[in-house]
């Protein structure tokens, strides 16, 4: 086995030290190793990567501020591409980091911890201003960001995945900080709040999950032709009209409702997920309309009405579904969706040579023993016309034991899975 204690690597090329110390990152380490001998110091100066944890200087005894020691280190370094820095750091700090390295960085990751509107306010220049210098970087993340005006960026040609976790934004801010990376692959905003109205006009952006913090009545307008991946959470409004390259899509409320989608032609959409308490019934009967050509469907909306009518989904006919549905493969189906394919005409115009094509794969939740009778006839008929289905799952969630019909219902769960124990489980 090779032995990498210091004897043995003293014996090993220049070369091949440094290149070993290239894989090294955590700052703790790098200083250790700098105390080892002059040739494992003279070898550090050309690792790429440095990582600051978030206790990188709670145990700290020198006189040195923290910000100095990471100017330190960072100023012994021939080349970084990548620095994430989640210890506590000044703008002043980050700003002297930034002049000394600004140019070589290519991957940078801040815990900004700058939510609080006081001490944004007081810090000049502030830490998104300082990172302006940053301009090759290719990835760039920050946590905590408080962006209440337009940064002032002038632009990051080179960046492709901007990632935003935890922030508090304003519109006009938001769109600011987007127009100064035109160039955007994949795009994250996570836990983020204070948006109305988010206009994203990115023509390279491929992926891109939205996931806003709040009483969800935002709205989204997306224009970006080659957009492959796209969640959203939190938006009651959505217009994403150029959707030719558009494989994956999910769209999720869960504190407000969706009234309005707006969507081109799903041609290439695989996976579609729809998700929460209330949908008004013309946006879920367009995605399902527009998803057509969709192998993987998961539906999970409790109520359909507009405004504060609570309404349950209207009956929807079993054939005329999975014949507009050809392709689907994989069915996740809760409550409210399938209770409206069990209503009692649903499978009333089934024709001799209908057949479930391709369905593979079903996962039915349950949450009431209420027409029991349908429920059971509509899970028979899945297994009935879909011919290649290989696994049945059957979610038992949240039913009240105590009403009458329940036992009654679970027993007639409990046949059908002894039927067909080869294929259907229940959870």
């Amino acid at each position: 086995m090779f032995d990498l204690s210091p004897y043995r690597m003293e014996s090993l090329p220049d070369a091949v030290v440094q290149y070993i110390f290239s894989f090294m990152n955590n700052a703790r380490d790098v200083a250790v190793c700098n105390c080892v001998s002059k040739r494992w110091k003279d070898s550090l100066p050309y690792i790429k990567s440095l990582y600051f944890p978030r206790n990188s200087f709670d145990n700290q005894s020198g006189i040195d501020h923290p910000d100095t020691i990471v100017w330190k280190m960072i100023s012994s370094v021939v080349k970084l591409e990548e620095l994430v820095v989640y210890s506590p750091f000044s703008s002043i700090g980050l700003a002297s980091w930034m002049l000394l390295v600004g140019s070589s960085l290519k991957h940078l990751e801040l815990r900004m911890d700058n939510l609080a509107e006081y001490q944004n306010c007081i810090e000049s220049p502030s830490k998104l201003e300082c990172i302006s210098t940053a301009n090759n970087l290719e990835s760039l993340k920050l946590w905590g960001v408080l962006m209440m005006n337009s940064p002032k960026w002038d632009a990051f040609p080179k960046l492709q995945s901007l990632e935003i976790v935890g922030a508090k934004l304003e519109d006009h801010a938001l769109t600011a900080a987007l127009r100064a990376c035109p160039n955007l692959k994949n795009l994250l905003l996570l836990g983020c709040e204070g948006v109305r109205s988010v206009l994203i006009e990115l023509p390279s952006l491929e992926q891109c999950k939205l996931d806003f913090y709040g009483v969800g009545n935002y709205s989204l307008t997306l224009t970006s032709p080659k957009i492959e991946f796209l969640e959203v959470q939190g938006c009651s409004w959505i217009s994403v009209r150029e959707t030719a390259c558009l494989r994956s899509l999910s769209i999720s409320n869960n504190a407000g409702r969706v009234y309005m989608v707006d969507f081109g032609k799903l041609a290439a959409l695989e996976f579609l997920s729809i998700r929460g308490v209330q949908w008004c019934w013309n946006a879920i009967s367009k995605m399902l309309q527009l998803a057509s050509e969709v192998k993987h469907l998961y539906m999970k909306v409790e109520f359909t009405g507009d405004f504060d009518n609570l309404q349950p989904f209207p009956e929807i006919d079993f054939v005329d579904f999975f014949n507009s549905h050809p392709k689907l493969q994989k069915f996740d189906i809760h409550g409210a969706m399938f209770a409206a394919l069990c209503q009692k005409n649903s499978l009333k115009n089934v024709q001799s040579g209908f057949v479930i094509p391709c369905l593979e794969e079903v996962v039915v939740t349950v949450r009431s023993p209420l027409n029991a009778e349908q429920k059971i006839c509509t899970l028979e008929s899945l297994l009935k016309y879909g011919k290649v289905i290989k696994s049945m799952a059957i979610r038992i969630l949240q039913m009240r034991s105590s009403h009458s019909s329940a036992d009654d219902f679970f027993d007639e769960i409990c046949r059908f899975q002894r039927m067909n124990h080869k294929t259907v489980r229940i959870e």
